[in-house]
C-alpha cells in the first residue's frame, strides 16, 4: 500500500496503547496530533527519537499537539519501554497479523521492503504523520532520523499555527542529542 499523502483524510482504525485504553482515528480531531512510527522499543534510535519527543513535551503541549508512538512491539514491552525512559505520551501498540505483518503500519503505508546488512524483509520504516485538528494529514516525514527530528515537528506545529504554509517553513537544524533519562 502507498504512503498516505499529505492532505489525504487519515483512514479509520482502532488499536490499544500500553495500559489497553482504545486509541482510534476519532482521538485524531480537534488537535495536531504527531503519529510517529519507529521499529523496537529500547534500541538505541527508537530511544533517541522517544527521548527527545519527551523532553519537548512541554513544547507540544504549548502547541496544544498529542504525541503517539506506535510500533508492534506488545503492550508490556511499551510499559517497560516507557517506565524505562519515563516517557510522556501514549505508545500504540500495533498488534501483528498471522504473517507478522503490522495492519496499522501497511494501512498508512509505512510496511516497506528494508534491507539490513545484506538481508531484505519487510518492516516498519521509521515514518512520522502530523495529523491536522480536521483529521487530515498535515505533513509527512519518511525515512526520519531521530536526531532532532521532534524539534523539526514542533516547529512545523509553531509554523502552522501562525499560519505558515508547509513548503515555506523553515527545517530546524538538529538539536543536541537528547539525554537518555532512565528511571
Amino acid at each position: 500500500m502507498p504512503l498516505l499523502k499529505v492532505g489525504a483524510k487519515i483512514p479509520a482504525f482502532l488499536l490499544k496503547d500500553s495500559t489497553g485504553k482504545a486509541f482510534g482515528s476519532s482521538d485524531l480531531k480537534g488537535r495536531y496530533c504527531v503519529i510517529y512510527f519507529y521499529p523496537r522499543d529500547d534500541t538505541p534510535g527508537c530511544t533517541m527519537e522517544a527521548c527527545e519527543f519527551r523532553d519537548l513535551s512541554k513544547t507540544f503541549d504549548k502547541l496544544d499537539a498529542e504525541i503517539f508512538g506506535v510500533s508492534s512491539d506488545t503492550a508490556d514491552s511499551h510499559k517497560k519501554f516507557s517506565d524505562k525512559f519515563s516517557l510522556n505520551f501514549r505508545l500504540i501498540v500495533d498488534t501483528p497479523d498471522k504473517l507478522g505483518r503490522s495492519p496499522f503500519a501497511m494501512k498508512l503505508g509505512v510496511w516497506q521492503r528494508k534491507v539490513m546488512y545484506g538481508k531484505t524483509y519487510m518492516g516498519v520504516v521509521r515514518t512520522t504523520f502530523l495529523i491536522a485538528p480536521n483529521g487530515t494529514v498535515a505533513q509527512r516525514w519518511d525515512k526520519v532520523k531521530p536526531e532532532g527530528h521532534a524539534k523539526e515537528v514542533a516547529q512545523l506545529i509553531a509554523d502552522l499555527k501562525k499560519g505558515v504554509k508547509a513548503a515555506e517553513t523553515k527545517v530546524v537544524a538538529p538539536a543536541k542529542k537528547s539525554k537518555v533519562v532512565k528511571k
